[in-house]
């Protein structure tokens, strides 16, 4: 990877960051290995399963007896590889400096359980989440990484065409919103998700179905949802569709708010948690996440 338009923070890790992560030849092989890394993580996660099947983990704040606003937080893995637990720290660190509840969903992959199985599981969640006494109705936001970024503003359409639950607010990290982006030019900055991996990862979770229902870039009407904060990397095979959907989302009326990191690759926050811009980046979801869902007082 040449060091030219790479953040400074990243160059080194960058040499050794892989390109291409999944295809069909390797995803069950990551998913095994992320088990048994897993099985090593203590956690002080709830874990639920709800009646459909779909699991829940959930993060209490602490102290206090009046329902606390709450984030329904959807983990990456391009549709086919991932588990809630991968955002344990993410989750805890949410609900800690901000003092909400925030529940991850465990939704099923793809391609044993294509569309409309994971977003339905999250719309379980999501209503589940509205649900609990501890929770305040009015005040939930949706949010999510990558592809959990693309189910969540899936979501956030589908909970505007039924109508049951309304979150006030899209936290869309990266997110993973159109599959024509397959056909994209490869770059050589790009790390960890290239058109490969994203052809392959669309095309199992769409199986049979028809993509201008199931995914959002193609959706027509994009009116009447939550504001949203759009964050993405210069060196993102992301970046073009996602400044697209926030400008189709202004264009509809939809307050987005956009922060464009110069230099980075997809998932550098999670590759390298502890840089400055990583650090960067997780301050200001924070900050659209406070703006959105606690009164200024």
């Amino acid at each position: 990877m040449p060091n030219d338009d790479v953040h400074p923070e990243l160059r080194r890790i960058a040499r050794f960051t892989p390109r291409h992560l999944v295809g069909p030849r390797t995803f069950r092989l990551i998913r095994a290995l992320q088990a048994l890394r897993q099985r090593r993580t203590p956690s002080d996660a709830e874990v639920i399963t709800l009646s459909s099947g779909a699991g829940v983990r959930l993060f209490r704040a602490a102290g206090g007896l009046e329902p606390t606003p709450a984030l329904l937080w959807i983990h990456g893995g391009g549709y086919v590889i991932g588990t809630a637990q991968q955002d344990d720290r993410l989750c805890h660190q949410f609900s800690a400096r901000l003092g909400i509840t925030v529940a991850s969903v465990d939704y099923r992959l793809a391609p044993e359980h294509p569309y409309p199985v994971p977003l339905e599981d999250c719309y379980t969640a999501l209503t589940w989440l509205a649900g609990l006494p501890a929770v305040d109705r009015g005040r939930i936001a949706i949010g999510g990484a990558s592809a959990g970024g693309g189910l969540a503003a899936a979501l956030a359409l589908l909970a505007r065409d039924r109508g049951e639950v309304t979150p006030i607010f899209q936290l869309l990290a990266y997110p993973m919103l159109d599959d024509r982006s397959s056909t994209a030019a490869d770059k050589p900055n790009y790390r960890l998700w290239n058109t490969q991996s994203n052809h392959f990862g669309w095309t199992a979770y769409l199986g049979d179905a028809d993509p201008q229902i199931a995914v959002p870039a193609r959706r027509d009407d994009l009116s009447g949802l939550a504001p949203a904060w759009i964050g993405v990397g210069t060196n993102d095979l992301f970046r073009d569709e996602d400044l697209a959907y926030a400008e189709r989302l202004r264009s509809a009326g939809v307050p987005c708010a956009v922060e464009v990191v110069p230099g980075v690759f997809h998932g550098f926050d999670v590759i390298v948690s502890k840089a400055q811009v990583s650090q960067r980046f997780f301050d200001s979801e924070c900050d659209s996440l406070r703006a959105a869902l606690i009164p200024a007082g």
